[in-house]
């Protein structure tokens, strides 16, 4: 007479279903709680996709592009953009430079704003 070892009985389908929905619905992709702070933040985020953004550095130069992603570390990237010097340099007068995708160091970031959808007002919150 043998012994079967390490042979793990499977749970019934209904019950497994019934656990796995539970645990989808209380929690989103990345394992946070719906209401919790990081998801209501993950959410805002997920929102300003796409959005123009006017992102202010600590040497001076501003950076408009459409707001493509941002990590841990807040760095922040811009799609399609364009860098505008700081007042006081001698070509400030001329056109915008076209950078076309720009990555922007968390910890070089001042300010940064987002563009309305709407046009009347100022252009950015």
């Amino acid at each position: 007479m043998g012994v079967a070892v390490g042979v793990k009985a499977a749970p019934a389908p209904g019950l497994a279903q019934a656990r796995d929905h539970r645990l989808r619905r209380s929690r989103d992709s990345d394992g946070e709680h719906e209401d919790s702070p990081a998801a209501r933040a993950r959410q805002q985020l997920e929102a300003l996709l796409n959005k123009t953004m006017r992102i202010r550095m600590t040497d001076g130069r501003t950076l408009v592009g459409c707001f493509l992603c941002t990590d841990r570390d807040c760095n922040v990237i811009l799609g399609s953009a364009q860098e505008f010097l700081k007042p006081s340099d001698s070509f400030s007068a001329g056109e915008p430079r076209v950078l076309g995708l720009a990555m922007v160091p968390g910890h070089h970031i001042v300010s940064i704003e987002v563009q309305r959808e709407s046009l009347a007002g100022s252009p950015y919150l």
